[in-house]
């Protein structure tokens, strides 16, 4: 018996998870050793560029792309899109080893509640629905629904860059991960595309003539462009295990709902089966939430600098003695 659409994709899923968790790591070693020597990427610096280290996250961040570009030919996104919460399973481990973010308790059944929101949205997901040319994909993505979908997308991203990234960038996380989160849904969708057209091309059925085909490639590198661009910003600013949840989170829920809107993924399932898929994906939320939680209460409790006054309270504050502790690992 051999291996189905679906099943070729959630294991290519599941290894683009492994990669990408990865990759978020050892970027993130990367931009931590590059702003020792030069500009941060998160106030605009790319002396990352010359870091060895941030290169091996990128081409694992790559490879793990790869795999994820090929799952989304043999499975449709609402399968393929939520398993990417293995991807912070895997971050937000390694962290606790690699960059001593700690993973707590809580920070486990966070991990679990993922594993669970994943196998049930892969056993009840949907079938890929057959497409035969670029051109059934290009009347799919001009729908009036879809047009309307990219047009309110690339609003918010316009009003984050020219509004509140100057404004909010550094303080914010929400700025940084909501123009990734947009353009990630619009380049999940040309991914598929492209996918779609290689696949027939290699079948026989040549998709190259068609001027969609390259309308969808350059969508989708000038989306992948910008994703990178504000996800090194945001990884240079916040907390890796800050960073994995909250991307996936909105990543998520936006690709899911441009696929649905674009691809109807849902037609044709029965509302128990729908209804699963909305559970295990709230269930993979929940989880992602409390990882969030969970490293936010470490940050707020294990600052990396205390200062306190030791001294006479006679002495006027420039005689004043001060200890100051700049490890967090002193409360451990």
């Amino acid at each position: 018996m051999g291996i189905s659409s679906n099943e070729k994709g959630l294991i290519l899923a599941v290894a683009s998870s492994l990669f990408i968790g990865t990759s978020f790591i050892l970027k993130k070693k990367g931009l931590k050793r590059a702003a020792t020597s030069g500009t941060r990427a998160g106030v605009g610096g790319y002396t990352y560029l010359l870091e060895p280290l941030w290169w091996a996250g990128m081409i694992t961040m790559i490879v793990g792309e790869v795999a994820n570009f090929v799952a989304y030919v043999f499975a449709p996104a609402v399968l393929v899109t939520p398993l990417g919460a293995l991807s912070i399973i895997v971050s937000a481990v390694l962290a606790h080893f690699m960059l001593k973010e700690r993973l707590q308790k809580m920070g486990v059944l966070g991990c679990v509640s993922c594993i669970v929101g994943s196998v049930v949205i892969v056993i009840h997901a949907p079938q890929e629905r057959t497409l035969n040319s670029v051109q059934e994909i290009w009347t799919l993505a001009t729908q009036p629904a879809f047009l309307i979908y990219v047009a309110a997308g690339l609003s918010i991203v316009l009003a984050l860059i020219l509004h509140f990234e100057s404004r909010y960038g550094q303080t914010n996380i929400l700025v940084y991960l909501g123009i990734c989160s947009v353009m990630g849904s619009l380049t999940v969708i040309s991914i598929k595309a492209i996918g779609i057209a290689i696949k027939l091309t290699l079948e026989g059925i040549s998709q190259i003539a068609y001027p969609q085909t390259w309308f969808f490639l350059s969508v989708g590198v000038i989306c992948v462009v910008m994703q990178l661009n504000y996800l090194n910003k945001a990884l240079d600013t916040f907390n890796a295990a800050i960073v994995s949840p909250i991307y996936y989170v909105m990543f998520t829920t936006l690709t899911i709902v441009a696929s649905i809107i674009m691809f109807k993924d849902w037609s044709g399932q029965s509302a128990s089966s729908i209804a699963s898929e909305i559970c295990g994906f709230i269930t993979i939320l929940s989880g992602t939430i409390i990882l969030h939680s969970t490293r936010e209460q470490e940050q707020a409790t294990a600052s990396g600098t205390i200062t306190w006054y030791a001294g006479d309270p006679l002495k006027s504050i420039d005689d004043a003695h001060f200890i100051t502790l700049h490890n967090s690992d002193y409360f451990e």
